[in-house]
């Protein structure tokens, strides 16, 4: 089977590697091909779609790999409560099989609204499952041996309550995928240290190339040092969209900035406000969570401030894209996710960019 490199060291400062994402929006490109194969033809490494409480990122991964020949396609994320380590490994391997080695795993815990709220179980010890998840997908993954795991979360085979006893360790029919990358996308210091550790790559978002590295750095550096992995894939997920009405994009960006900030976790319990406070913005961060909390949505939305959006987008016109191109070169990102279905906007960053 043809294998294409996936995992890459950084290239040289006067290039930046573009992946697309496509967010949750992923059934529209599935269905059509024409921006996935843009993004191809203009020199895009990977295409990520994710997935919450709506359309499954693995059919439309399937979708947009029949329709390509080199673009990667990742699954930015896939949701570990929502499937077993051993149905994730699975997925995995069919979606590598099927696009000839192009496939990239996401994985997230996502937060304890969706994973009690939505699909039903409990949302457990994150560290704790994230680590054993992600130890079981390998195992599986490398097929050396039948698959036995005795964890604090996770136990194969079961023996717990309920249990009939007849469960017996498996081994994964078919080929072997020991190389594909397992990619984390987490926000907290723990997580994030985390993820450095045990994972091949890293998928933020909301990541400031001006504030980020010296916020997220020792983090990532603490995490490297305990890992074997060769290594580490920085990709956050950038909103774009180029223009001249700097206004109108901002006001596009705005409000998945306030959903996150002020909605995206309970009061105290909310990485995303805290990563705003710690890059500068605790007073905007805390005014959006009081109004997002309180119902008053557009206000949270009119509350993010201009300087916040500039730093973690790509926005505005051409010239404006090239010179923060400029700073996002000096980060710590090895790739830039653009999130946006606008060819005209993948077109020209990619112009800009590669």
């Amino acid at each position: 089977m043809r294998r294409l490199s996936r995992i890459s060291d950084q290239q040289e400062e006067t290039v930046v590697q573009l992946d697309v994402n496509i967010g949750y929006w992923g059934v529209a490109v599935g269905r059509d091909p024409a921006l996935a194969r843009e993004a191809e033809k203009l020199g895009y490494r990977c295409i990520w779609t994710a997935e919450a409480y709506g359309s499954d990122a693995a059919t439309v991964l399937a979708a947009i790999a029949a329709q390509t020949t080199t673009l990667g396609i990742g699954a930015g994320i896939l949701q570990m409560p929502a499937r077993t380590p051993a149905m994730t490994a699975m997925t995995a391997a069919t979606l590598d099989d099927l696009s000839g080695g192009r496939f990239r795993l996401g994985l997230g815990l996502s937060g304890p609204q969706v994973v009690e709220g939505w699909h039903g179980v409990p949302y457990g010890k994150p560290l704790t499952r994230t680590r054993e998840y992600v130890e079981i997908v390998r195992r599986i993954l490398e097929r050396e041996e039948r698959v036995s795991f005795e964890g604090s979360e996770y136990q194969i085979p079961y023996v717990g309550e309920g249990a009939t006893g007849l469960g017996k360790p498996l081994k994964l029919i078919g080929v072997p995928h020991p190389d594909l990358p397992v990619y984390i996308a987490s926000i907290g210091p723990k997580n994030v240290r985390l993820t450095a550790e045990i994972a091949d790559g890293w998928l933020p978002v909301f990541y400031s190339p001006e504030r980020a590295p010296e916020v997220f750095g020792p983090w990532i550096d603490e995490g490297r040092a305990k890992s074997s992995r060769a290594h580490f894939d920085v990709v956050p997920t950038v909103q774009a969209s180029v223009g001249d009405d700097i206004g109108h994009a901002r006001d596009h960006v705005r409000p998945m900035i306030a959903l996150y900030v002020g909605g995206m976790g309970a009061r105290g319990r909310n990485f995303y406000h805290d990563l705003a406070c710690r890059y500068g913005y605790e007073e905007a961060a805390n005014r959006i969570q009081d109004l997002y909390l309180a119902g008053r949505k557009e206000e949270a939305t009119a509350a993010v401030p201009d300087a916040l959006v500039d730093e973690v987008s790509l926005i505005g016109p051409r010239e404006a894209i090239r010179d923060r191109l400029e700073v996002w070169r000096e980060s710590r990102a090895t790739a830039l996710a653009v999130a946006s279905l606008d060819v005209h906007t993948l077109r020209t960053i990619a112009e800009l960019a590669l």
